[in-house]
């Protein structure tokens, strides 16, 4: 898919995810499988986004941590499987310098917060990108996408779509990249 400038090219993933289902099967991107920037083994491309809890963040905000970067949307049945986990390993890795960042492209911030209000508390820090920055700037192949990121900004690994199966993996990956200086 080529860019697009402005919130077109969100409007067109949210719209052919929509209407091909999200991925329900998970997959890693080996290094240099990738189709741009967010290729494994490059930097991380900088993106801010407006916090649920208000304010914003930068992913360059967080240099120095280990980044697990997730984009989702509350109408995307594997994301409704996968942000409970994630928020889970956001627990338990969090001392050890791990940070979670859900970012939600929902157009609407009600879809949201409503989806968010069926758990109550979470840990993991969930942003929402309703003109799809995001999106323009990583172009996720399927919905939910996770792109982990070492302390020093590079991607080391992208799971694309998602599997219950496929939470052991993402957070035995983050432990190894906390493990490292």
């Amino acid at each position: 898919m080529s860019r697009r400038s402005g919130g077109g090219f969100a409007t067109a993933l949210t719209l052919a995810v929509a209407l091909a289902g999200c991925a329900t099967g998970g997959g890693a991107r080996s290094p240099g499988a990738g189709h741009g920037p967010v290729d494994v083994g490059r930097p991380a491309p900088d993106i801010t986004v407006d916090r649920i809890s208000g304010g914003t963040v930068a992913l360059a905000s967080l240099h120095g941590k280990v980044v697990l970067l997730d984009v989702w949307a509350s109408w995307c049945g594997p994301c409704k499987q996968e942000l409970p986990l994630l928020d889970a390993i956001a627990g338990r890795l969090h001392r050890r310098g791990v940070e979670v960042l859900a970012v939600s492209v929902d157009q609407e911030r009600d879809n949201v917060d409503k989806f968010l209000q069926a758990k109550g508390h979470w840990t993991l820090t969930v942003a929402h990108d309703p003109k799809g920055a995001i999106a323009d700037t990583f172009q996720p192949d399927k919905m939910p996408t996770s792109y982990l990121i070492d302390r020093q900004g590079i991607i080391r690994y992208v799971n694309s779509g998602f599997a219950p199966e496929d939470a052991r993996e993402i957070e035995r990956r983050l432990a190894d990249l906390a493990g490292q200086p």
